[in-house]
């Protein structure tokens, strides 16, 4: 894995084998960040980045200068992984919780400008995130949902839905408030 952009283009991450994650792969990511380029300005936006696992979006959203990352894993090891690289490469932008993000988003009360959400692609409760966040407002008008899901998978069903797009196995859904 490496940072595709931003002030730390071209740092390799390389996290522990043993995390129990699937990192978005460096040519999904860069397909996100290409489509997100058009629609963003990354110095003013307050991401939240749930099921962060190794950290790999959040380091790109810091990378490019995000005013604040969120990152929320329920795993310590990668909570642990983020928080060490965070402050190897002095992103005082990221702020690391170890929580389950289903009860993290019940009693979150900020909003964020994007939150992308990387869920395990097994995980059968992914088509209640999107509903969660906009019932809890989660999102700043004009705001931008983001989840990555099996391809085969449809969650157009949200009325905030707004495109999805496939990358091989992977697929984005798009949101926006």
């Amino acid at each position: 894995m490496r940072i595709i952009g931003g002030n730390l283009k071209g740092i390799r991450i390389n996290p522990p084998k043993n995390l129990p994650v699937r990192p978005t792969t460096d040519m999904a990511k860069e397909s996100l960040f290409n489509i997100l380029n058009n629609l963003v300005d990354f110095e003013d936006l307050q991401v939240l980045d749930l099921f962060s696992g190794t950290g790999n979006i959040s380091l790109e959203f810091a990378s490019r200068g995000a005013i604040k990352v969120t990152a929320v894993d329920r795993n310590f090891g990668c909570f642990n992984y983020l928080k060490r690289t965070a402050t190897d490469l002095n992103l005082l932008n990221i702020d690391a919780h170890k929580a389950d993000v289903f009860k993290y988003l019940e009693t979150e009360t900020e909003s964020y400008d994007l939150i992308f959400a990387d869920p395990p692609f097994d995980l059968p409760t992914i088509p209640l995130i999107a509903p969660l966040i906009f019932d809890k407002k989660l999102l700043n008008p004009g705001g931008i949902l983001i989840i990555e899901h099996q391809s085969t998978q449809d969650l157009h069903q949200h009325p905030n839905f707004t495109e999805k797009r496939k990358y091989g196995f992977s697929a984005f859904s798009f949101f926006s408030n």
